[in-house]
């Protein structure tokens, strides 16, 4: 497990880029009132000195190579480079990825509770992992032993470092006074404002992994056909549209960025990508020619093993807070939620 608990934790080496100065305000307020325990996990795509000043603990999940299975413990082993570049020689090799299991989480709620400060996990969606159910699981288990602990977990219906930016607002809030139950509340309604969207090099990666047919990844290789992605409010990958070739792939994020974000020039956003760095900075560069963006602070960070497995090289993603995803459902999906007697997006 990768912890970075306080600031006596190992050192951000010279290489990493260095958290916002509003981040490591936000860390050190936290250590000093420490109303909480915060648990993330290592799906949310850090930059490692950002994981480092806010102090949260993070559980580093696992990928499974031909070698055997690996700990993505924030690029501390290898580079992003390294890793994406192993990817790109043989178009063949694919890594899967693990989910955490009850027993793991158990043992860390279980250290969590002998600390005795109420504890959040802010866990990988369920609409791309099984990992949060298996939390849950956990938690009931601790929570049996230690009736008096406060425990969430909660779902971030989100991908990538939509997580980090959750994680951020949440650290921050603490440091305002929100209490655990009340971080809790806000959380499970903030997850909701929070917008990505992503192209990907190639389709491979995605066909693979089953999550597309094959065929369709063959025919869009052969068409130059670049997807542009996001994520429904189940945190399930969705596709916003299909676009003859990369750059206009990056226009179209562009365009939903100005279509969605509500100009909270206060919140960071963030750019990852998977070793794609100059589209990385052609985002960036677009962003704040955008009114009002040109002083914003954006995270800069790389898609971690977990979700590189699966998207393969060449991903980048521009994430923000913006409009309420959910007044964005189509029609279907309302009538759907109409008929089961439910107004809004279940809290679990």
């Amino acid at each position: 497990m990768s912890k970075h608990n306080n600031e006596d934790s190992q050192d951000v080496t010279t290489e990493e880029a260095s958290a916002p100065k509003d981040v490591e305000i936000v860390g050190r307020a936290f250590h000093q009132r420490r109303p909480c325990k915060i648990i993330v996990d290592s799906s949310a795509d850090y930059a490692p000195a950002v994981a480092h000043r806010l102090g949260v603990e993070v559980i580093s999940l696992t990928y499974v190579t031909p070698e055997g299975e690996k700990e993505d413990d924030l690029w501390q082993s290898q580079t992003p480079h390294e890793f994406y570049e192993t990817l790109r020689k043989d178009p063949d090799l694919h890594y899967t990825t693990c989910a955490v299991t009850p027993g793991r989480y158990e043992e860390i709620f279980e250290r969590a509770a002998q600390e005795g400060l109420p504890t959040l996990y802010l866990g990988l969606t369920a609409g791309l992992s099984s990992s949060i159910y298996n939390a849950r699981q956990a938690a009931e288990m601790v929570r049996a032993r230690h009736p008096e602990f406060e425990l969430y977990v909660i779902d971030t219906r989100c991908d990538s470092a939509a997580g980090e930016l959750l994680a951020i607002e949440v650290m921050r809030q603490a440091t305002h006074g929100l209490n655990a139950a009340e971080l809790d509340a806000w959380a499970r309604e903030a997850r909701y404002f929070i917008h990505g969207f992503f192209t990907l090099d190639s389709f491979s990666a995605l066909a693979a992994g089953g999550r597309i047919p094959p065929a369709a990844a063959t025919v869009g290789g052969k068409l130059d056909i670049k997807p542009e992605l996001s994520y429904d409010t189940n945190g399930a990958l969705t596709l916003c549209g299909m676009c003859r070739g990369r750059k206009k792939a990056l226009r179209a994020i562009i365009q939903d960025f100005n279509e969605n974000y509500t100009h909270e020039t206060s919140l960071p956003l963030a750019i990852v990508s998977s070793d794609a760095e100059k589209d990385a900075d052609w985002l960036e560069r677009e962003v704040r020619k955008q009114e009002g963006c040109r002083d914003l602070t954006i995270i800069r960070s790389q898609v971690s093993p977990i979700l590189g497995s699966h998207v393969g090289p060449g991903m980048v993603a521009l994430i923000f807070w913006g409009k309420d995803r959910r007044e964005t459902l189509s029609f279907t999906d309302k009538l759907a939620r109409k008929v089961r007697g439910r107004k809004t997006v279940a809290t679990n």
